[in-house]
């Protein structure tokens, strides 16, 4: 357990879930979409999400802002927050918006305003786990695709769910995180995918 717990932090990182949930929005939809659009929509998430956050981490890692990846303080969080903000907005207003994909649309709609209660949290000196946040979202991702298109993912789910309290016990284990910050993680996940939820996903029913 010592070296699994800690694995799923990794794995579970929050700037790849954007990626994981494109991923498996594209599994399910391919049908719909012309390959084209597929890859130049996951080349955007990848690029925005991933690529771009990675390199400003190792610029501001080389001007002494931050000194780790774990971000253990608060005035380490603010400027890598506000940045990963700009570039959702960035993919939200230029990317997403040209197709018509709102499942995916909403959702990293629902990321971007759980990074930006983050930072509101870290702009008060409260901290919210990250990566809580980020599996959190993916689960709840995959529950309203499930509903959305009526496939039974229910197996999936069980093992996102697992793999929910699998980082949260590891964040715990490795003390990168309290039992509060895992709480306010969840939290800040849940509020807005619930609520985007009655713009796009109730009307279907």
């Amino acid at each position: 357990m010592k070296k699994l717990l800690p694995a799923f932090a990794y794995l579970f990182h929050p700037i790849l879930i954007p990626v994981y949930a494109t991923l498996f929005y594209f599994i399910i939809t391919r049908n719909f979409f012309y390959n084209h659009e597929i890859y130049l929509v996951i080349l955007q998430v990848l690029t925005l999400t991933v690529l771009l956050p990675g390199s400003l981490y190792y610029l501001l890692r080389s001007l002494g802002i931050i000194q780790t990846i774990k971000l253990n303080s608060n005035k380490e969080r603010r400027l890598p927050l506000a940045c990963y903000a700009v570039l959702l907005m960035l993919l939200l207003r230029h990317g997403l918006a040209t197709f018509v994909i709102p499942e995916l649309y909403y959702y990293i709609l629902g990321v971007f305003i759980s990074i930006l209660m983050a930072l509101l949290l870290v702009l008060f000196n409260y901290r919210a786990s990250l990566h809580v946040m980020g599996v959190v979202s993916l689960t709840l991702f995959i529950i309203s695709i499930s509903a959305y298109y009526h496939v039974n993912f229910l197996n999936l789910i069980a093992f996102f769910v697992v793999c929910s309290g699998l980082v949260a016990s590891g964040r715990l284990y490795t003390k990168s995180n309290s039992l509060g910050e895992i709480i306010l993680g969840a939290l800040i996940a849940t509020l807005p995918q619930l609520l985007l939820w009655f713009i796009w996903l109730v009307p279907v029913f």
